[in-house]
């Protein structure tokens, strides 16, 4: 077996008779030692003899003078499992090194331990719940660090009547921290992937994109030119953030057709042809 604190790997089935190239031989005096292991394994299970099932194998360790009994472990919770007891030691000095319960390869284990961070997904967090960024969070740097040649040439761009305090807002000024280059990145790869992104199966069914579409509200900074809001109430993507390769049929210039579905024959004038009443007789 292997394993550390993110998780268990268990071993190979010890009942497998097969060797590997690397497996020595057990000495024959440590492969006389299962009774001395078994002791061993019955005081640890607290002396309940019958927590500790018949022995199923012995396998020499990668050391010298050292091998490991295996026991079926009939411990309640434990289906599966075997004890492990290595013994060593010369032939005449052989002694218990250590008894553990050891998973087999169809024990129930738990999963594998994933960091509280890892585990956090968006939809866990919820009204009135706090969720803190990790101290180095490399999402995101110091406003005044933040400048990205993008926002310089946004800043250069500005109207000459702008005031300092809104392209101070446009490039992000006036907060202790800002978004990376990393964390824009992130943030863009993850909006690309996902359900208002260009290979969604809306964009791709779409006749014109979000870029060339009147409710599409670009947003500030570098994303500028990939990214904008949504802001058509009839469509799913109202208020969210879509790319601008993404589209659906609520586009701004969309035209229909809004003739009949219902296929109508064309009228026929026919002026060639004079109509006469017929007479079925003559007036006395």
């Amino acid at each position: 077996m292997s394993g550390t604190i993110d998780g268990v790997v268990p071993f190979a089935d010890p009942t497998d008779d097969v060797m590997t190239e690397t497996e020595q031989a057990v000495a024959a005096h440590l492969a006389a030692a299962g009774e001395l292991a078994r002791a061993a394994a019955v005081e640890t299970a607290d002396g309940e003899a019958e927590q500790v099932g018949e022995a199923v194998a012995v396998r020499a360790e990668d050391v010298p003078e050292a091998a490991t009994h295996y026991f079926a472990a009939a411990k309640p919770g434990y289906r599966g499992w075997y004890w492990a007891v290595t013994v060593a030691g010369p032939e005449g000095d052989v002694n218990v090194s250590e008894v553990v319960l050891l998973p087999g390869p169809e024990s129930v284990v738990a999963p594998t331990w994933v960091p509280w961070s890892d585990r956090v997904r968006a939809e866990d967090l919820g009204p009135g719940d706090l969720l803190p960024v990790e101290e180095g969070d490399e999402r995101l740097v110091p406003a005044h660090a933040a400048l990205d040649p993008d926002d310089e040439e946004a800043a250069e761009d500005a109207e000459p009547g702008a005031g300092v305090r809104e392209v101070g807002d446009e490039l992000g000024m006036g907060r202790p921290r800002v978004m990376s280059r990393e964390g824009r990145l992130d943030a863009a790869v993850r909006w690309s992937d996902g359900h208002f992104g260009p290979r969604a199966d809306m964009a791709r069914a779409a006749t014109a994109h979000c870029g060339t579409c009147g409710f599409y509200l670009p947003v500030a900074g570098s994303l500028r030119a990939a990214f904008g809001v949504c802001g058509n109430g009839n469509v799913p993507a109202d208020g969210h953030v879509v790319h601008a390769e993404y589209g659906c049929g609520g586009h701004s210039e969309l035209q229909v057709d809004s003739g009949s579905v219902i296929a109508v024959a064309d009228l026929v004038y026919d002026d060639g042809v004079e109509m006469e009443p017929e007479t079925t007789g003559s007036r006395r």
